[in-house]
């Protein structure tokens, strides 16, 4: 198994208020978690900016507009009530977006099995008309309809696991039945969205979990209704919205997930890209805001696309 790792260099420069969750010491904690020897056999590469025009594809004019016009020429402008953006977070946000579309790239060359990008900002709470929630732009968005526009990709999975349900990517993708999105998070919690009943036109799939749920009912979400789904579209690509905010120690939700949970879900996720799509997956950051907790989830989640196996303990962050 190839699995290549993209990281940024420059996500310091998407600069957040002091305290603030979404914040660069979460991209340096999960990178020093896979400079672990254990990471050895990792393809590594930096991320190079992608051209942001390209938010076209999933968002309206008003998006970048709104974004460009809060972006003040030091300091930080503010969006919405935790939504921030600086002077170069512009430099960061194409940066996260040219990681995805290389890892998109290498897994449809056969240049790596999977890719993981590790990079910020999120993305998966910015809808067609809005940044959102920590997220300026939607980057898996606008990758999943660039592999179609590039690469002629006929069906693109986008399978969210973070805690907080991806709003953003469901209203992009709600109306479009060559994009199946799935999520599984909490509920209730932000930003209020992700009921059963939320199915578009037939190509979404959301499964809410109870505060203080943990892995058994992750499993089961997954095994009963998410991963069937998934595997009945026979996606070309898996792109996966990996949110560690699940994880038992984050302070931003109550769920009880541990390493072996997201190791679990990696490795079922595997199964359906090796059996659909020649084991063509890419994952990247969304959420996670304990370092530790995030630390954990990420050395679980890229051990199993790099082994395919379990591994050790890695609650041990």
């Amino acid at each position: 198994m190839t699995t290549l790792l993209i990281s940024q260099t420059n996500g310091s420069a998407h600069a957040t208020p002091s305290g603030h969750a979404e914040r660069q010491e979460r991209i340096e904690a999960a990178a020093r978690a896979l400079a672990h020897p254990r990471f050895g056999g990792l393809t590594r590469e930096a991320a190079t900016p992608g051209d942001l025009e390209l938010a076209d594809l999933v968002h309206s004019r008003a998006v970048m507009d709104t974004i460009r016009a809060t972006r003040p020429a030091e300091g930080i402008g503010q969006i919405d009530a935790d939504t921030f953006v600086s002077a170069r977070s512009l430099e960061a946000s194409a940066t996260a977006l040219g990681g995805v579309l290389r890892g998109m790239e290498a897994v449809i060359l056969g240049e790596a099995h999977n890719a993981f990008i590790l990079a910020r900002p999120p993305g998966h709470h910015a809808e067609r008309d809005r940044s959102m929630g920590f997220c300026l732009v939607n980057t898996i968005a606008i990758a999943a309809r660039q592999v179609q526009r590039l690469h002629g990709a006929e069906r693109v999975a986008i399978v969210d696991f973070d805690v907080h349900h991806g709003n953003g990517t469901q209203d992009i993708f709600a109306d479009d039945p060559s994009v199946f999105y799935a999520s599984s998070h909490q509920m209730p919690l932000y930003p209020g969205t992700g009921a059963p009943r939320e199915t578009g036109v037939g190509n979404i799939v959301n499964v809410p979990l109870e505060a203080g749920s943990g892995g058994a009912e992750m499993r089961a979400a997954y095994k009963e209704t998410i991963l069937p789904a998934l595997d009945n579209f026979a996606p070309d690509l898996i792109l996966v919205s990996a949110g560690f905010d699940a994880e038992r120690r984050d302070p931003l939700a109550q769920l009880e997930w541990v390493g072996a949970d997201f190791a679990w879900l990696t490795g079922k996720l595997m199964d359906i890209a090796e059996k659909r799509c020649s084991n063509r997956l890419v994952s990247m950051l969304e959420g996670g805001y304990d370092l530790g907790g995030l630390a954990s989830g990420v050395s679980a989640h890229v051990g199993m696309l790099l082994t395919g196996e379990a591994g050790p303990d890695y609650d041990e962050y």
